[in-house]
């Protein structure tokens, strides 16, 4: 697990897409940061947990799992 430290800003989907490369898996990032949860936009300098991901959990889709339609 890696950390990032937040640029006043920053919101969860950017995070993941310059974390990972897509917003896909905005939900894991924010399950590994459980007291950040009601944040919507951050100021600068909070650290976030950066979990590591298998390649199988990061989907090709670019759309965060709430705007999936399946």
């Amino acid at each position: 697990m890696s950390s990032y430290t937040t640029k006043q800003g920053d919101m969860w989907d950017t995070i993941a897409l310059s974390q990972y490369g897509t917003i896909s898996v905005v939900d894991k990032l924010m399950m590994a940061n459980t007291q950040h949860i009601g944040t919507y936009i951050f100021p600068a300098g909070v650290v976030l947990d950066i979990p590591a991901l298998d390649t199988d959990e990061i989907e090709e889709s670019n759309l965060p799992p709430w705007k999936v339609v399946t």
